[in-house]
């Protein structure tokens, strides 16, 4: 029996080191559209990849493992954000602009800096589209992630472009 338990521990840690290896790029937009400082980067890592170990007996491989990771991600990171908020650790907008524009002399692509930070903004909802949609989700699949009809995925995705496409706008005219 014991040797039975010592092999699924080691699929586990397989699937797990697996998952973190090809969806590090997911995981990396989620933190960074969810959390400010390194510090706390480091923290929501931490809260993600622990749900994502326990998540993994439960993946039943129904849902593609990208779609699965997104959601626990996703799901862990709304959670975590509303634990910082309620305990007053939450960075203020200045400071975030601040940690940015410092950011920006250690090579960093200007452009993006400014869209995770515009992404940062946006409402819960309106974040996780945003990043499902950089990161190539199918409409059916962002609103089976979401918990919304296909058609009003579609009218949020407008507005979200659109909302960002003003703001771009902005940011190359003003260089803000």
């Amino acid at each position: 029996m014991k040797q039975r338990y010592e092999m699924k521990e080691v699929v586990r840690k397989e699937i797990f080191h697996s998952w973190l290896q090809s969806y590090q790029g997911i995981l990396y937009k989620i933190i960074r559209a969810y959390s400010s400082s390194p510090m706390d980067q480091d923290d929501l890592f931490q809260e993600i990849a622990l749900q994502l170990w326990r998540s993994i007996p439960s993946f039943r491989s129904e849902a593609k493992a990208s779609t699965w990771i997104y959601r626990v991600a996703l799901n862990t990171a709304i959670a975590w954000q509303g634990k910082e908020k309620k305990h007053g650790k939450q960075e203020s907008i200045d400071k975030v602009e601040h940690r940015i524009y410092h950011a920006k002399s250690a090579n960093r692509d200007e452009r993006l800096e400014w869209l995770y930070q515009e992404i940062a903004m946006l409402n819960k909802v309106d974040r996780s589209i945003a990043l499902l949609l950089l990161d190539g989700f199918s409409y059916q699949e962002m609103s089976e992630l979401i918990g919304i009809t296909e058609n009003n995925l579609a009218v949020k995705i407008h507005r979200i472009k659109k909302h960002l496409i003003l703001k771009s706008e902005k940011y190359e005219r003003h260089g803000v």
